[in-house]
């Protein structure tokens, strides 16, 4: 995440944290989420942990090298440098601890995988992929589902195959550690990239990217959106963005027309909708 962020502390956002806050913490659509940041910005001030007139952050009240909001902040900083203050923009420790404070609170369990890249069979069933199915990996194993570089850990962990191009791209076998993920940002693309990188920073080889089908540009993603909403599907918002909802509808209506159920919509998918 420090990566992702802000490219290592380097791009930390130009935006004065206090009238971003006030102004969303009065915006009518979210003001129940923004309202405690003000409080907990305040209160981050009052310590001395930042400076009102210099703190900069993100548009949306991010701030720092790991861009937390205040209530997480002030609830789980930690002052790992030992200089009195929980800096989240100038200390790369307390950065850095805070960030990883903030996955523990969620559930992130150390000594743990997240995500490994694996090899399927080329009989798996595709439906048993994607985020909705969890088996543990020595059941995965029975099935022929293979690591990659490395061998699967710990038979009894609850896991699950996730295909983010298909059958024919990339496989990889996620943990619970990845899904506690998703508590720092939503994007299942952004997920998958974020816990990628952090097992090539521990050594892990290049994946094998295979050769995945050409997928649908933004154009063809809204039209596909919208005729699942139209077979009754919960896709969200048709922003033509492929989250975790439309992958779930379009491994449903792949098994029902008959192309392999992995989850990556094609121009073909689009057709026979």
């Amino acid at each position: 995440f420090l990566a992702f962020e802000t490219d290592f502390g380097q791009v930390q956002g130009d935006i004065n944290t206090a009238n971003a806050l006030a102004t969303l913490a009065h915006d009518c659509r979210r003001p129940e989420l923004f309202r405690p940041q003000i409080i907990a910005m305040a209160e981050l001030y009052r310590r001395g942990d930042l400076d009102p007139a210099t703190t900069l952050g993100a548009w949306a009240g991010e701030i720092g090298m790991v861009q937390m909001l205040p209530r997480d902040i002030l609830q789980l900083g930690v002052d790992a440098d030992r200089n009195g203050h929980v800096d989240v923009r100038g200390s790369m420790p307390d950065a850095v601890l805070t960030g990883a404070a903030l996955l523990r609170h969620h559930g992130w369990r150390p000594n743990e995988p997240w995500l490994i890249e694996v090899q399927i069979p080329s009989n798996l069933d595709l439906t048993r992929t994607g985020l909705r199915t969890q088996m543990s990996v020595s059941d995965w194993a029975r099935l022929g589902v293979q690591a990659r570089g490395t061998s699967l850990p710990s038979g009894r962990l609850p896991a699950s195959v996730i295909l983010p191009q298909g059958h024919r791209g990339p496989a990889f076998m996620i943990f619970d550690n990845f899904r506690v993920l998703f508590e720092w940002n939503q994007s299942f693309t952004y997920v998958v990239t974020a816990a990628y990188f952090a097992t090539r920073i521990e050594g892990a080889p290049v994946y094998d990217a295979g050769n995945p089908q050409g997928g649908l540009d933004r154009d063809g993603m809204r039209e596909l959106q919208r005729r699942l909403q139209a077979r009754g599907y919960d896709v969200g918002a048709v922003d033509g963005i492929l989250g975790a909802g439309t992958r779930a509808a379009v491994q449903d209506v792949q098994a029902q027309v008959g192309l392999p159920a992995d989850g990556w919509p094609t121009p073909e998918l689009l057709r026979r909708l």
